[in-house]
């Protein structure tokens, strides 16, 4: 019993309403997300200014488009599902199509829900960011998250569809945008991230000027602690190229002729600045 597939546990009539219900529950869960953002948005406008509100305002519009760039694809793949149950179930009915394809429901089930889930979790996080309790990762995290679950969709939708459907092509179509509005909130994430970082470690206008003293002993330190490292990589880097054209001297003169001769050391004198010219 335990190894049975779960799906025969389900009668004909629930796997088919059971797509249906995901596919609604998904299109809800990403009309829910685009008004949560909408509402982040105003929310981030009265609470914050400047290099923080500029950063809040760019991810989150970059999420908005996402979040209808993944409410097209939903369309599009419930449009597609819709033909292909047609054209494959002949005289059975809807209900009897998805249980003879109980495997392919369940895949469309998971995929859907997969994208439901990175929708609202793509929310969730954008929301701790701009209230600045969250992680930038976070978001960055649930871009792959959503970029996956869509070509999982699609490969779920691709697997039944007839190959010259307009419907699959315009499902393709919609999967690269979604990759492509991702990428943007994984790219508008890491800028906005490097600004907040830069802007919080340059704030020096609630330190006291016995902090600011220290501030400025602690960082001359640290210069001095860098010129050092930097002067003795300079060190190392010119040991390194001396020993490279060692080597590749030998090697050059092992070359020619067979013969093992070492390679000549190089003659100081070319280094050395020319004598200046005495007056008569």
């Amino acid at each position: 019993q335990e190894l049975r597939p779960k799906s025969l546990d389900i009668k004909q009539e629930e796997l088919g309403d059971m797509v249906e219900k995901e596919m609604a529950s998904t299109s809800e869960a990403i009309e829910d997300a685009v008004r949560r953002i909408e509402e982040m948005m105003s929310q981030a406008r009265n609470e914050s200014s400047g290099v923080k509100l500029e950063v809040n305002e760019r991810i989150l519009n970059s999420c908005t488009d996402l979040m209808k760039a993944i409410r097209l694809l939903v369309t599009t793949s419930t449009n597609l599902q819709k033909e292909i149950v047609e054209s494959g179930r002949g005289a059975a009915t809807t209900q009897e199509f998805y249980a003879k394809n109980s495997r392919w429901t369940e895949g469309l089930i998971s995929a859907s829900k997969a994208v439901g889930w990175g929708a609202t979790q793509l929310v969730e996080s954008a929301d701790r960011v701009v209230l600045h309790t969250g992680k930038y990762e976070e978001l960055i995290v649930c871009s792959h998250e959503i970029a996956a679950s869509t070509a999982q969709l699609v490969a779920a939708s691709k697997v039944k569809a007839e190959k010259s459907s307009r419907n699959l092509a315009r499902l393709q179509e919609c999967s690269r945008n979604v990759n492509e509005m991702a990428a943007n909130v994984v790219a508008s994430t890491k800028s906005g991230q490097e600004q907040i970082e830069e802007k919080d470690t340059m704030d020096f206008s609630g330190m006291s000027l016995i902090k600011l003293k220290k501030e400025e002993m602690e960082t001359q330190v640290k210069v001095l602690e860098l010129e050092k490292r930097l002067e003795g990589e300079r060190v190392r880097l010119g040991e390194l190229r001396k020993q490279h054209y060692v080597l590749a001297g030998g090697c050059e003169d092992t070359a020619e002729d067979g013969d093992t001769r070492p390679a000549p050391a190089p003659r100081r004198g070319i280094l050395k600045k020319p004598p200046i010219a005495q007056k008569p």
